[in-house]
């Protein structure tokens, strides 16, 4: 029997539009991360991988040429510049506008500022840039084990963007119906968990709170620290695992033994560095973050009235290495100073 041939045109059609549609075929990219046999091969597609070098999003802007730290000190020539305030008149003029363009390029001054006083502190977001001046300086000098030399600065996370990206509030509890009750979260495809059934809040728990990441015990019925895991702890686990592995672009290979995900001996240099990141992610939000709530614009927060909060997507938006590893820092040695 023969198959029509406006049948084999209409499976050729189909064929063309679901690969059009969403998936990677061939070729893809297989790099050794561990000791051969250990399963720990990263694999990746170069025309994603090409996507997200030249992606807009991850493009580097220009810096203008450096300014002179010599001169009159922007406290003596401004009012009211309790933060920066050490810095040279042309230093903080130039890293002004340059936070202009990566924080507010649309809104400009105003966004922080009374721009017919700018010396009032009127405006709440000048209170929450002042707090992030200090944020920034801190992860610079104080978490070199996670960010190294490479440093940040305020376009790491906003990108242009009064608002960073990738951003989290929790999530409001409540009853999916009269009969099922309180979810906590399960069965609720959130896209932080990669759209899987896993409980849609992974980050409360481990980048806000210090609960302990847990999967694997070693024992029946472990108890850890006087706390015995639970099943919901270890999707929860799950969950945080699917959010950094999309976040980073990478799979679990990139930090993990696929034989024996728990053991730190097989792991790869990267597991420690995610580690230290993990805990740079509680930090900032527990230091730095929330107790900005009552200084946030009321539309800034959260359906539960949180402040938002930040976790690894927020730096890294889809690369292993935020902005694919380029340092601002040079072009900016301000922001790597100790502020008060």
């Amino acid at each position: 029997m023969k198959t029509p041939g406006n049948v084999w045109a209409a499976l050729v059609t189909v064929a063309v539009a679901s690969l059009a549609s969403g998936c990677d075929g061939p070729p893809v990219e297989t790099t050794q991360k561990g000791y051969r046999g250990t399963g720990m091969v990263q694999i990746d597609s170069p025309r994603l991988q090409r996507m997200r070098e030249v992606s807009g999003n991850n493009v580097v802007p220009k810096a203008d040429p450096l300014a002179p730290a010599d001169g009159p000190r922007a406290k003596s020539q401004y009012q009211n510049v309790p933060v920066l305030g050490d810095l040279s008149t042309e230093e903080f003029n130039r890293l002004m506008l340059a936070i202009t363009e990566w924080v507010s390029p649309e809104q400009g001054c105003a966004y922080c500022h009374n721009v017919e006083n700018m010396a009032s502190d009127a405006v709440p977001n000048k209170i929450v840039a002042r707090r992030m001046f200090q944020m920034t300086a801190h992860i610079n000098l104080d978490w070199k084990s996670h960010v190294a030399d490479t440093g940040v600065t305020c376009y790491t996370c906003h990108r242009g963007k009064p608002v960073p990206a990738n951003i989290w509030y929790k999530p409001v509890e409540g009853a999916s119906s009269a009969f099922a009750g309180n979810r906590a979260g399960q069965n609720a495809p959130a896209p932080q968990v990669g759209l899987a059934s896993l409980p849609n809040d992974p980050f409360t728990p481990f980048i806000e709170q210090a609960q302990n990441i847990r999967v694997v015990g070693k024992e029946a019925l472990p108890i850890v620290d006087g706390e015995k895991p639970s099943i919901q702890k270890t999707e929860q686990t799950y969950g945080l695992m699917m959010h950094m592995s999309q976040s980073l672009g990478i799979n679990c290979t990139g930090c993990h033994n696929s034989q024996g995900f728990s053991n730190w001996d097989q792991s790869s240099p990267q597991r420690v560095t995610a580690w230290h990141g993990l805990r740079l992610a509680r930090d900032l939000n527990v230091n730095f973050l929330i107790p900005l709530t009552p200084n946030y614009l009321p539309e800034r927060l959260g359906p539960t009235g949180d402040a938002p909060k930040l976790n690894c997507a927020t730096c890294h938006q889809g690369v292993n290495k935020p902005l694919n590893g380029v340092s601002m820092i040079k072009d900016y040695p301000e922001l790597n100073k100790a502020v008060k």
